[in-house]
């Protein structure tokens, strides 16, 4: 009798510890409801490559004075954008690229903060630098790697153009370096697919919209390009141009998607030279200009997309002609003709600004600033519709952070 009513204490242990190691394992994973949810856009059918200390300003709203949602998204002692970056899907990968010479250092870090302000995927950062600025470059994206939680990685590289003359013709086409993007498919031999941007450009949506695009191309497109003008009577080719452009008010080249293995295939380096040679009297615009001739040429190659992946002052500073930014946010700002740093266009001044003072885990604080800074600008036409300039980054956090 004593052994049956041990054995029975033994069964009856055994269903109650595996009772309540079920209760622990599901309240655990209970616990994670909270968590970020990835984001919807999804780039996994694209075969591409695979291979802040905060900030204060005065007279900014504080956290206690967000809506509800917001305040139980900011903790004390949780960031929600460490926490989202630790649940990256590693197999996918975004692939930015820029090109950086002579005073552009300290424009260039501001795009790249915003950039890993605003994706979900791993990035990778490919950073083309004239020597004295590859020291600097390094320095300050090692700082950020820990405060991301090694969401992104980089390589800085030196300028290099696969030229046998006229080296330094190239380097002052233009603007300092600038030609460099007509050659990386030859020198990122490497890379299959890229987003390349100028460095006056800021991300004000996630990096997966842009991206996307990629599989909206058809067989045959090899990159992707916004009209340079919306509206015909301000357009510049239609009205000045002295050289073929791409159809009725030619691209703009600040933000461009390019699949590098179509480009190789295609040749695009055997272009560019020859068409520098026989065009070079006659272009304003120096690496724009021959990127133009070329898909005025084989229009076939080129896709084009909204106006809002590549927002520039021209878009709201007599009126606002962007409908896809009205309807949808501006997703990548572009401060072309020195609108990031000038008087001139107070909005983009202030986006700038708001984006150089935080860090890059302060997203909250981001939004925050740049929408009272944005406040500050109503005189200006750009100003008045200061809300296409927020949509999508409020549209971010509820899609990044979860409801």
């Amino acid at each position: 009798m004593a052994m049956k009513s041990v054995s029975r204490f033994v069964i009856i242990f055994l269903i109650l510890s595996v009772i309540f190691l079920y209760i622990v394992v599901s309240y655990l994973n209970s616990a994670h409801v909270g968590y970020p949810k990835i984001m919807k856009t999804d780039t996994s059918n694209y075969n591409g490559n695979n291979n802040k200390g905060e900030h204060t300003v005065s007279g900014l709203q504080t956290i206690q004075e967000l809506s509800p949602h917001l305040q139980q998204l900011v903790g004390e002692n949780d960031n929600p954008l460490r926490m989202h970056k630790k649940l990256l899907d590693k197999s996918q990968q975004i692939v930015l690229a820029v090109v950086a010479c002579g005073d552009r250092l300290s424009e260039t870090l501001v795009m790249l903060k915003s950039a890993i302000l605003f994706t979900q995927k791993p990035l990778s950062f490919i950073i083309v630098a004239d020597d004295p600025l590859i020291p600097s470059f390094k320095e300050k994206l090692n700082e950020w790697k820990s405060a991301a939680n090694n969401s992104f990685t980089y390589r800085v590289l030196p300028i290099t153009f696969p030229l046998q003359e006229n080296v330094d013709e190239w380097r002052k086409l233009f603007k300092p370096c600038a030609s460099q993007r007509l050659f990386l498919p030859t020198v990122l031999s490497d890379i299959d697919s890229l987003l390349y941007v100028d460095t006056d450009t800021l991300f004000l949506g996630p990096l997966e919209d842009v991206w996307r695009h990629f599989d909206l191309m058809n067989s045959t497109q090899m990159a992707a390009l916004t009209p340079e003008h919306e509206d015909p009577n301000t357009g510049w080719y239609n009205r000045f141009a002295k050289h073929p452009y791409y159809g009725p008010l030619g691209v703009n080249s600040g933000v461009m998607l390019m699949n590098l293995t179509r480009m190789r295939t295609f040749s695009w380096t055997n272009y560019v030279v020859p068409i520098y040679k026989e065009y070079k009297l006659k272009i304003t615009w120096g690496d724009q200009d021959i990127i133009n001739i070329i898909f005025h040429f084989h229009p076939d190659k080129l896709y084009i997309y909204p106006c809002r992946y590549n927002y520039r002052p021209d878009h709201c500073m007599y009126m606002s002609v962007c409908k896809s930014a009205e309807s949808e946010g501006v997703a990548v700002l572009h401060g072309s003709r020195g609108s990031f740093h000038a008087e001139k266009q107070p909005a983009f001044r202030a986006i700038y600004r708001a984006m150089e003072e935080l860090g890059i885990d302060s997203y909250v604080n981001l939004f925050l600033t740049i929408r009272n800074y944005l406040e500050l600008t109503t005189s200006s036409n750009c100003g008045k519709i200061q809300h296409i300039f927020t949509k999508a980054m409020q549209q971010f956090i509820p899609d990044s952070y979860g409801r």
